[in-house]
């Protein structure tokens, strides 16, 4: 059986902290808030994911409350993802997924951000998506003050 499944992240911008997107640093004047390093990617792939297994969100499984998960790496919340799916017999299909941001430009570090993810997954990086679009500055993300990402999974389950 396969199934798929979708997730949507959105994070505002901070001073101070380093921008994180699919496990790599991207050089911009801020980085994004959060309680883990608020990869927006990672976490809208992580939700996908889950969604196709049927578990709840993210936010179940790493809630920001716990101080014991702050500032963790996001890849960290995929392995976890690849875990719960291993106890299920699910195997990943692909992911694809969209950031939408005005800036900064975050396609030239996209076959980076694929190998990360790949990785975290037990995937290979031909398995991963990515993409980015603006959003022709209508909205919190067109006046630069976050960036959302939007992902879709699809895993086979062993019968």
């Amino acid at each position: 059986m396969y199934r798929t499944g979708i997730g949507y992240d959105v994070h505002q911008f901070a001073e101070g902290r380093p921008l994180i997107l699919g496990g790599v640093e991207i050089p911009h004047s801020h980085g994004l808030s959060g309680h883990s390093d608020a990869d927006v990617l990672s976490h809208a792939i992580a939700d996908a994911l889950l969604g196709c297994l049927g578990l709840p969100d993210i936010g179940h499984y790493f809630p920001p409350e716990d101080d014991r998960i702050e500032g963790i790496s996001s890849l960290k919340i995929l392995e976890k993802c690849r875990e719960l799916g291993d106890e299920r017999g699910a195997v990943i299909q692909n992911i694809d997924s969209t950031m939408i941001a005005e800036a900064p430009k975050v396609l030239p570090h996209a076959e980076a951000m694929k190998t990360n993810i790949a990785a975290a997954l037990g995937i290979t990086p031909g398995q991963v998506g990515i993409k980015a679009t603006t959003n022709e500055t209508m909205g919190f993300v067109g006046r630069k003050e976050g960036i959302a990402a939007l992902a879709s999974a699809m895993i086979k389950l062993s019968d």
